[in-house]
């Protein structure tokens, strides 16, 4: 093509017209990750029904994946599983804030101080029904609660007599954070955002 004596090619021209508009990606500040999802429950100290039934339990549910050291990031720490995530969970959009609300998730094994141990089975069971914490707060919002609401008392009992006969772990996990503080540990983001 000949314009104003000069010629130009169809590939000149689209590196004109693509090559100036760079489009805006609000995601190209972070790594995609690939979670472990298949992790297998450890083995409880007692072997009874109710912790055969909870090990199953914790496995299908998929716990391992939050509550697990690296398993977020995709390296799971074996030697921490179920012992809580030095890697937390954002549960506000990327999109709208910089500084997201963050979760790491819990220890989950009975350690007295860094762990459930202290917990009594009920209150784990209503924890894991409704979200509410022995201290009776709900600062979980990215547990799925509402879709263990749905668990029968048998079942969240079977699960909290597995998690109460877990090999103790000591492992702190970091403080939650809330949206518009900065965290010092890692997270990753996690949610579903609908386009506008």
């Amino acid at each position: 093509m000949k314009i104003d004596g000069r010629f130009i090619t169809i590939a000149g021209v689209f590196s004109v017209l693509f090559g100036c508009s760079t489009a805006f990606n609000p995601l190209d500040e972070y790594e995609a990750l690939e979670p472990s999802t298949i992790l297998e429950a450890p083995v409880p100290l007692r072997n009874n029904p109710d912790t055969v039934k909870g090990r199953y339990l914790v496995e299908i549910l998929g716990c391992a994946t939050c509550h697990t050291d690296g398993a977020l990031v995709g390296q799971p720490n074996a030697e921490r599983r179920l012992a809580g995530s030095r890697v937390g969970i954002a549960y506000t959009s990327p999109f709208e804030g910089t500084l997201p609300g963050i979760v790491y998730p819990a220890n989950l094994t009975p350690d007295p101080e860094t762990g459930i141990g202290a917990w009594e089975q009920e209150q784990l069971v209503r924890m894991i029904k409704t979200g509410i914490s022995r201290h009776g707060s709900r600062r979980l919002p990215v547990m799925p609660w509402p879709a263990y609401a749905k668990l029968s008392e048998e079942d969240a009992r079977a699960i909290a007599a597995y998690l109460l006969s877990l090999e103790p772990v000591a492992h702190e996990v970091p403080e939650h954070v809330w949206p518009g503080q900065r965290s010092r540990a890692p997270y990753v983001h996690f949610g579903t955002y609908r386009s506008k």
